[in-house]
């Protein structure tokens, strides 16, 4: 068996069994899993970890499953880089890249909620996995519901870019492209999910798929010779990751892994849609919805389920929050990609250019260490570059014809 004793309301506290359920029925705040530390702390040590195999399943008594991992056994445990050429692009001396654009199967940090949503899929009985996504998300349901042997039903916005929609449907799942934005989406997946018994990964059995994103903030901690960094930078859509990776930096504590936490936690948004960041900017704790209007489709969330939980661990952590606009975006991205050979999606390109502004302003220290979270490869949204990079030379198949360009070039 497992070590999570219930689900447990965020708001009220009141608790409930291990089942695909999400709303408190007093108070309807969500649910979250909540863990038997003590008998956690007894069984699980460094040195166990470390002898474990390098995926994210490597934690698994820190997550919320209760037999041995069913999916995603290939995901996780994603290079941490130092990346010196960007420190010293940007003025700082230690800067670390948490590269989630490479290993996972479907090369994005949903590869790690999926594997554990799915897992617990099995465990509950579902034959059908169901997700609300821009992308990355439907990408790993598709994936990985394929390979786990499930009927798949991926919803979308019929605005997402016709690379994400051919990634999912090569899987062969059932995609459904909804004339509205992410909320829309989202929405009419909870009156679905109220409907027919399917595992919707983002919805029933978000109080599991969501623990997942906690194995980012493990591996950071582990890769980093067992401490936090002084700052970690994240992209925020709903929220949820940022408030992940302190949970598992507050567990490792609680547990006896690490001494100390000592992060400052930064949000990372697309000025076209900044509820989170407006908020912490505001001094306020509360969510206003937006309607998205940015290149950045992956964090396209106007009405984000943990943001208010996102916040308070800004404010907990004496942490920030930053906006960029589309063209600091893709200046972000050529960054990483100039600098250090990594190929970002454009929420990539957030966390980078909000990191550059946050190092600016002289937030981000020069001496301190930072972690900057890349949650997905740019091969996924290669039209945010559209007439952003150099051009092709075009030549004739002879050396003069080289050399002519050569000439422009040196």
């Amino acid at each position: 068996m497992g070590y999570v004793n219930s689900l447990k309301c965020r708001e009220c506290g009141r608790e409930y069994p291990v089942d695909p359920i999400y709303v408190c029925e007093f108070c309807f705040g969500p649910l979250e899993a909540a863990y038997d530390y003590n008998k956690i702390s007894s069984v699980l040590s460094r040195e166990l970890i470390e002898k474990r195999e390098k995926n994210l399943w490597r934690y698994k008594e820190l997550l919320p499953i209760d037999g041995e991992p069913q999916v995603g056994l290939s995901s996780g445990f994603t290079p941490l880089i130092r990346a010196d050429n960007l420190a010293n692009a940007l003025g700082i001396d230690h800067l670390y890249i948490k590269d989630d654009t490479v290993v996972h199967p479907t090369l994005s940090f949903k590869d790690r909620v999926v594997s554990v949503a799915l897992t617990k899929a099995k465990e509950f009985g579902f034959d059908t996995v169901a997700c609300a996504s821009t992308g990355n998300l439907a990408h790993a349901v598709s994936a990985h519901g394929a390979k786990a042997g499930f009927k798949r039903f991926v919803f979308i916005p019929a605005t997402l870019e016709p690379s994400k929609i051919v990634a999912s449907l090569v899987y062969e799942p059932n995609v459904v492209a909804v004339d509205g934005n992410y909320d829309d989406v989202n929405r009419l997946c909870t009156e679905i999910a109220n409907k027919y018994r399917w595992a919707f990964v983002n919805i029933n059995i978000r109080p599991f798929y969501a623990e997942g994103s906690k194995t980012q903030g493990f591996e950071i901690v582990e890769q980093l010779g067992w401490k936090t960094p002084d700052n970690v930078v994240v992209p925020c859509a709903s929220g949820s990751l940022l408030t992940k990776i302190w949970k598992a930096f507050k567990e490792l504590n609680y547990i006896g892994l690490i001494s100390e936490v000592k992060t400052k936690v930064f949000a990372a948004q697309a000025l076209g849609c900044s509820p989170i960041s407006t908020a912490v900017k505001a001094g306020t704790d509360i969510i206003k919805p937006v309607k998205p209007d940015t290149i950045a489709k992956s964090l396209a969330i106007g009405n984000p389920a943990d943001g208010y939980y996102a916040v308070n661990v800004i404010k907990e952590s004496s942490g920030w929050a930053e906006t960029v606009t589309d063209l600091e975006i893709i200046e972000g991205i050529k960054l990483l990609a100039k600098t250090e050979g990594i190929f970002s999606e454009t929420a990539g390109g957030v966390t980078v250019a909000t990191t550059k502004k946050l190092i600016e302003q002289g937030i981000i220290k020069k001496h301190e260490l930072t972690v900057v979270c890349i949650t997905g490869n740019g091969l996924k949204t290669q039209e945010a570059l559209s007439g952003h990079t150099k051009q092709v030379f075009y030549i004739k198949p002879n050396i003069n014809s080289f050399e002519d360009i050569l000439r422009n070039v040196l």
